[in-house]
């Protein structure tokens, strides 16, 4: 005897060193440890920090072509011949060219005029002999060439102005983008947690349920064995416990779907074990659904971006209305030119190379290309302009609706909070009957899904309330918990 309460004893250690192992293998997250966590390895945040990257590495790349370029080429060694006929004296020669050279160029663009300033200097050495009959000729020096161009478009806009400014705005747009997302990362969050604690409620709700139908299910086998309660009364307490077993599994699995579709999306190893920790009392928020508006429409960065929009068609435009267009350009160069055998006496005659060009380009018909190209943007900018009115209307309606959602919310948990409490009062008081023999199980039953029901309905108003608080905050960029505002008010008055 004293041996199987030792085993016993040993069991039961052994199992709850078994549960205190697994509590402490698993991670207990709150909201705000998930939301840290999803920062730094959501998937959506890491590709829109990607994408901010690039726009950002793009713009400074533009910036660093507007600097001056500085470039050298060298050949060490070169060597050609050729055998030509001369037509003049109607013989044939031989020529032979050795030579090595290196160039230097400097290439400055001049933002302003989208022109471009350029210094080259190319120096080297050659050898060329010419061979014709009996008679050769041989020419060895060193040579030097210094110029300084421009090359300037005339009468058209400039581009390299226009890339720039678009490269700007396509950063600010990834920086929205970014900061939208973090907006988006944290409702997402936010309701995949509050799924995760939702299903563990459940399986708490379920497993209550499911003790209490146990319990049921020993009053009615004792009843049964009493010989006071027919056999009837036992297969439906049989079915009752059944059912309740079942519901606990299916809630357990729907749980654990929840947690790794959780742990997906905050970036975390699907193999962690995890359980969530929230705090979901019922904390009325005081909201001015006009002050809400009024920070949603001049902080709303979806305003922003259609503002982009808008600014980009319209370069968009300016490259159309340049299709066939009149244009020119001038290239002016001034140079000087060397060579001597002897590198010190290289411009002892130098020879001035002046170069001078004017062109135009002058369109004549294009059967109504321009014109039509013109209108078509034009419906684009439209479109552009109407989407931004459009942005407005919805952000209003947005916020007004989210508004209405959290008053009635708070009638909706007052009236859930009391369901619960009537539903927990009727099966005390039916189970009592039950007990006494009053009442059949498939009765009992029926009080018993009524409780989870009322249960789960008073934790899903609660959670609601929390998402729609979440989501006002999303829509108006004002938080309303803390009165504070999401965007400084200072660049808020700047947009206005």
């Amino acid at each position: 005897m004293l041996l199987k309460k030792l085993i016993r004893r040993g069991f039961m250690l052994f199992f709850v060193g078994q549960l205190l192992l697994t509590a402490n293998a698993q991670q207990i997250l709150t909201l705000e440890k998930a939301l840290d966590i999803a920062g730094s390895n959501s998937p959506d945040i890491r590709r829109s920090l990607l994408n901010l990257e690039r726009s950002e590495q793009t713009l400074k790349a533009q910036n660093a072509a507007l600097k001056s370029n500085f470039s050298l080429s060298m050949t060490p060694f070169g060597y050609e011949q050729t055998r030509s006929f001369d037509n003049f004296n109607a013989k044939w020669f031989t020529s032979k060219t050795t030579q090595s050279f290196g160039t230097f160029m400097v290439s400055q663009p001049f933002l302003p005029t989208d022109g471009t300033i350029s210094l080259v200097n190319r120096f080297g050495w050659q050898s060329k002999s010419s061979i014709q009959g009996d008679n050769s000729q041989e020419s060895k020096a060193f040579t030097n060439y210094l110029s300084l161009s421009i090359a300037q478009p005339l009468f058209t806009y400039n581009r390299t102005k226009l890339e720039l400014k678009e490269l700007e705005l396509d950063l600010e747009n990834a920086q929205l983008s970014y900061a939208m997302q973090r907006l988006n990362m944290e409702k997402q969050v936010t309701q995949f947690f509050y799924n995760v604690y939702f299903a563990q409620m459940k399986l708490s709700v379920s497993e209550d349920e499911f003790t209490n139908t146990q319990k049921s299910y020993e009053i009615t086998q004792n009843k049964v064995t009493a010989g006071i309660a027919a056999k009837e009364e036992l297969y439906q307490a049989e079915l009752n416990f059944a059912t309740a077993k079942s519901t606990v599994q299916n809630a357990r699995v729907t749980l654990e779907n929840y947690k790794d579709q959780f742990k997906q999306y905050i970036g975390m190893d699907i193999m962690d074990e995890i359980t969530v920790m929230a705090d979901v009392a019922m904390n009325p928020v005081a909201v001015d659904v006009k002050k809400a508006i009024e920070y949603g429409l001049g902080s709303r960065m979806e305003l922003r971006q259609r503002e982009i929009d808008i600014e980009s068609a319209q370069f968009a435009m300016i490259r159309t209305r340049s299709l066939n267009e009149f244009k020119g350009d001038v290239n002016l160069s001034l140079g000087i030119s060397g060579d001597n055998e002897k590198l010190v006496d290289i411009y002892d005659n130098p020879t001035n190379n002046p170069r001078v060009s004017v062109s135009f380009n002058l369109p004549l018909f294009d059967w109504g290309e321009k014109k039509a190209r013109i209108k078509a943007q034009e419906a684009v900018i439209q479109t552009q302009e109407l989407n931004q009115v459009e942005e407005k209307k919805q952000i209003t309606l947005d916020i007004r609706q989210v508004y209405r959602n959290i008053q009635n919310q708070v009638n909706q948990i007052e009236i859930a909070k009391q369901n619960e409490k009537n539903a927990q009062l009727t099966y005390e008081i039916n189970l009592e009957r039950y007990a006494n023999g009053d009442l059949t199980s498939m009765d009992l039953n029926l009080f018993q899904t009524q409780l989870s029901t009322k249960k789960m309905a008073y934790a899903q108003a609660l959670i609601d309330y929390k998402i729609e608080l979440l989501n006002l905050k999303i829509q108006s960029l004002y938080d309303f918990e803390k009165n504070e505002a999401i965007v400084p008010e200072n660049i808020i008055q700047k947009k206005k």
